[in-house]
Parts: C-alpha cells; sequence; structure tokens
C-alpha cells in the first residue's frame, strides 16, 4: 500500500529518521544477519525494524 500510494509513502517518508519508508532491500540484510549462526543466542526478542519511525 506504501509502495503503491505517493501520499502515503510521503507521509510515512515523514515520520522517519531516513526519511523514506522501508524497501526489502532494507529488510532482507537484518533477516539474513539474524539468521546467521553469529546470533545463534538471539532468541525469543522483539527487533522493530523501522527505519528509526517516530523517534
Amino acid at each position: 500500500m506504501v509502495r503503491d500510494n505517493p501520499e502515503m509513502n510521503r507521509r510515512i517518508g515523514e515520520m522517519t529518521a531516513l526519511g523514506r519508508p522501508g524497501v526489502p532491500d532494507d529488510i532482507g540484510p537484518m533477516i539474513a544477519s539474524l539468521l546467521s549462526e553469529d546470533n545463534r543466542w538471539i532468541n525469543a526478542q522483539r527487533i522493530k525494524v523501522s527505519g528509526g519511525l517516530a523517534i
């Protein structure tokens, strides 16, 4: 919905520290890093990947 609606895209962008809504390329690397063996002790955590939404 955000991607296809310029007004919604602009509004979300105004609320984030990065000035734009996230795209799959923003989220994918974070998920991949969590799945890494290096992060095997991270469990049962809520990790917000929001680009600084409303900070």
